[in-house]
């Protein structure tokens, strides 16, 4: 899959910030299902740490 580049450096570090700009980020680029299945898996990690490296898996950081 070849990830829509996503700027989340400097964002807020609230994690449910930072999925909400990953998610805008796959929904403006057509990715509306993995966007969907990013979040079902973030809500289902058990750490903060856990839940970045699911985003960094959808997106390129910026």
């Amino acid at each position: 899959m070849n990830k829509p580049r996503c700027k989340l450096v400097g964002a807020d570090g609230n994690i449910f910030n930072l999925m909400g700009i990953a998610s805008r980020t796959l929904k403006d680029a057509g990715l509306e299902q993995q966007a969907t299945e990013m979040r079902e898996r973030i809500f289902k990690s058990d750490s903060y740490n856990k839940a970045l490296q699911i985003i960094m898996e959808y997106v390129e950081v910026e």
